[in-house]
């Protein structure tokens, strides 16, 4: 039998965690923060700073329930580390609503019942926010007609805002009265 050559395995060096300090405007309000460079917009939102709103669904950007904007874009909060975000705007569906003044498009969800277990629902929000943006400003998307391309707002039909909403998914399939609730405060 052969003997094993027994190796000198060495521990690894300890891992030092990096932490800066940034400046972010989170829902109107400039907050300063030290964080670890591994920390997400969305860990940062819900277990720092108590806004549960943007929800942990798939950790991975493919579902948009931890959707929220980031300087007016809508964005996958999971996806973010959150000292790459120094200097910037996030707004949550905690910060939507004006005082006790609901957002049009938080009253046109309630009014349409446009949600039914609510997971998805503040991630639906905030894309459909930055959603209506982009239409505003002339973007185009898939369901977009080639012929339609110009600086205009664009055209939201029912098909467009499905396709401008594929991004954000929900369980329960309260899709017809979220694309009606979209319709609702559409220009």
């Amino acid at each position: 039998m052969d003997s094993l050559a027994l190796e000198t395995v060495t521990a690894p060096e300890p891992v030092t965690v990096e932490r800066s300090t940034v400046t972010l405007r989170i829902n109107g309000e400039e907050t300063e923060l030290t964080l670890d460079h591994r920390t997400t917009v969305l860990d940062l939102l819900r277990e720092r700073l108590g806004l549960t709103g943007a929800k942990k669904g798939c950790d991975h950007g493919q579902c948009g329930a931890c959707t929220v904007l980031v300087d007016g874009r809508r964005t996958n909060s999971c996806l973010l580390l959150a000292v790459a975000q120094d200097g910037s705007e996030i707004t949550t569906v905690e910060g939507l609503a004006d005082g006790d003044t609901l957002h049009p498009l938080q009253q046109a969800f309630v009014e349409r019942d446009a949600l039914q277990c609510g997971y998805c629902t503040p991630g639906q929000l905030c894309s459909a926010v930055g959603m209506l943006t982009e239409a505003a400003d002339g973007h185009p998307s898939h369901a977009t007609p080639p012929d339609a391309l110009t600086t205009e707002p664009a055209t939201l039909t029912p098909d467009e805002i499905r396709e401008r909403m594929s991004g954000n998914l929900c369980r329960c399939g309260a899709y017809p009265r979220i694309v009606e609730a979209i319709e609702d405060v559409t220009p």
